[in-house]
């Protein structure tokens, strides 16, 4: 089968490599038919997430049942599935309580209590590296999928393939970052980020009742789409964020966004002495955004953290989340917890997921589609693949 396969950062190619078989009674093997890129895909082809071997990548995608392990007895040869991306046993101590990310089985080579880049991990993610529990994933033609007797969610038939895409973990995402802030009715939410994940986080606010959105970006045409896709105000991030920080109050009479979320995480937009002085302390990327999520938060708000941290940072600003007394929440999404409310949230037609998609690619073109991504060219900001287009 063809398979975009990272070999080392910066390379990505689409390969011909053995098609994936059932492991265990609990599989299926599934056809995809749709896959995307994820930003979080960037921090492996930026090398900023290592990845020392070959590996199949993708942890967004969908497709038709093709073989079902003797366990799984709730799908069968040809149902249309989309499957969350956290690889979880729907059982163990963590799956119980609604945190499949932290799933105690599925990630048996490096999982544990203490969690960090490089030390004890989470549960297991799709084409996520070795340390995620070195499944290949779905930016493929075919993809083993564990569990499947827990994860995938069958689809309706009269919903197209990009309609239902993003429930795999983009939608998901950025409804967590909202769940986190018990979004009620009638708060302001300021989202740092116009990518794909802040788009849907933006969406997920309104679905919450929120009184105002507000999106917070680098790049004017994002935070066009932005306004576009999920109706947001925005803010474009000039002289170092200090100006964003200045609007928020502004308009929140000078308190502060009731929650904010960093949708970007520890690969910024970054100058040159931000980048020497995480060369210095020997940190990836910089925690520039969360910062600016903690100052523009008002006093007693949450701060809901969707974009990846893998390692420690100095000068952390623990004495102003103690005074302000900021709720802090993040991590991997709990896609099952949430994907059947927003599944249902797209067939009666209260969300649409598919607007934010500008690049229809072949998967034989995933080089381009990284590349393109990666530098934000030709306004990309999410590309969705075909595994079976010429």
């Amino acid at each position: 089968m063809k398979a975009a396969v990272i070999h080392g950062a910066g390379k990505i190619t689409c390969d011909t490599v053995d098609d994936p078989i059932l492991q265990n009674d609990r599989d299926i093997i599934l056809k995809v038919t749709a896959t995307a890129i994820c930003g979080s895909d960037l921090h492996i082809y930026s090398g900023g997430i290592p990845q020392p071997r070959p590996m199949v990548l993708g942890h967004e995608f969908m497709g038709i049942v093709e073989e079902t392990g003797k366990a799984v007895t709730n799908l069968k040869k040809g149902d249309r599935v989309v499957v969350p991306f956290p690889i979880a046993c729907g059982h163990c101590f963590f799956c119980d309580h609604h945190l499949p990310g932290h799933c105690e089985n599925s990630n048996p080579e490096h999982y544990g209590p203490e969690g960090g880049l490089m030390t004890e991990k989470g549960g297991a993610l799709f084409g996520y590296t070795d340390l995620y529990g070195g499944y290949d994933g779905g930016q493929a033609q075919y993809v083993r999928v564990p569990y499947a007797d827990y994860g995938p969610r069958k689809v309706p038939d009269n919903l197209t393939d990009e309609q239902v895409l993003f429930l795999t973990d983009i939608f998901p995402t950025g409804y967590t970052g909202v769940d986190w802030a018990d979004i009620r009715g009638g708060e302001t939410v300021a989202i740092f980020g116009a990518g794909p994940v802040g788009i849907m986080a933006a969406k997920s606010a309104w679905l919450r009742g929120a009184g105002r959105v507000i999106v917070v970006d680098t790049l004017q045409y994002r935070l066009d789409k932005a306004r576009l896709a999920a109706g947001a105000e925005t803010i474009l991030w000039e002289d170092d964020g200090k100006n964003v920080i200045e609007q928020i109050r502004a308009v929140t009479h000078g308190r502060g966004a009731d929650a904010c979320i960093d949708a970007v995480g520890f690969e910024p937009d970054r100058n040159i002495l931000e980048k020497a002085k995480a060369l210095v302390n020997m940190e990836k990327g910089s925690v520039k955004v969360l910062e600016a999520c903690m100052s523009a938060v008002r006093r007693g708000g949450t701060v809901s953290v969707l974009g990846v941290y893998p390692t420690m940072y100095d000068n952390f600003p623990i004495g102003q989340f103690f005074d302000k007394g900021i709720i802090l929440k993040g991590g991997q999404a709990p896609a099952q917890k949430h994907i059947d409310k927003l599944l249902d949230y797209v067939v009666q037609g209260k969300v649409v997921l598919d607007d934010i998609i500008t690049h229809r690619l072949p998967l034989t073109k995933i080089a381009d589609g990284y590349s393109m991504f990666q530098k934000k060219e030709d306004g990309c900001v999410k590309v969705v693949l075909d595994p079976w287009a010429v």
